[in-house]
């Protein structure tokens, strides 16, 4: 099967040099510069150079042309992604493990100690904080005339004293 595939391409490279060769025949015909005096030889100099100098603006043009396009065909691919949604981020599970679970699985049969954190941890009365701070109840629209204007500034004043 190689040897089949490997003549196959030599067999390609063949066609296409005969193909070059036969394209430059046909468009640069072979130069005779036998024979030429000095002033025919200067004139087909100059041919040859706007020959050469009006290929080159064709090859830049070109090259120009193909650069846009293929901006252009790439930013177009980045719109087609995002209008596809390729960039949505799934939807992430919450995993509850343990701290000795996740020990475990790092350190594997090395873990033996266990680490309960909860036990190390303070225990907090509700009752307590509730009875500290006395909440009372009333109307919100006295406060605020009471201490509306000057009088209520005065007495703002005179309870951080």
């Amino acid at each position: 099967m190689l040897a089949k595939a490997k003549e196959c391409w030599d067999q390609e490279q063949e066609e296409r040099e005969a193909e070059k060769s036969r394209y430059l025949a046909e468009r640069v015909p072979k130069l005779e510069t036998r024979g030429l005096s000095l002033s025919a030889l200067q004139d087909l100099c100059r041919e040859l150079h706007a020959k050469a100098e009006t290929v080159d603006e064709e090859r830049y043009d070109i090259e120009a042309k193909c650069g846009l396009n293929n901006r252009e065909i790439k930013n177009l691919k980045l719109t087609v992604l995002d209008q596809c949604g390729k960039f949505k981020r799934p939807a992430l599970r919450r995993v509850r493990v343990s701290a000795d679970a996740m020990l475990r699985a790092l350190l594997g049969s090395k873990h033996n100690v266990s680490m309960d954190l909860r036990a190390n941890l303070k225990s907090v009365k509700k009752e307590d904080s509730e009875k500290e701070r006395p909440v009372e109840v009333g109307d919100w629209r006295k406060n605020v005339e009471a201490m509306s204007g000057m009088e209520g500034r005065k007495k703002m004043f005179d309870a951080n004293q």
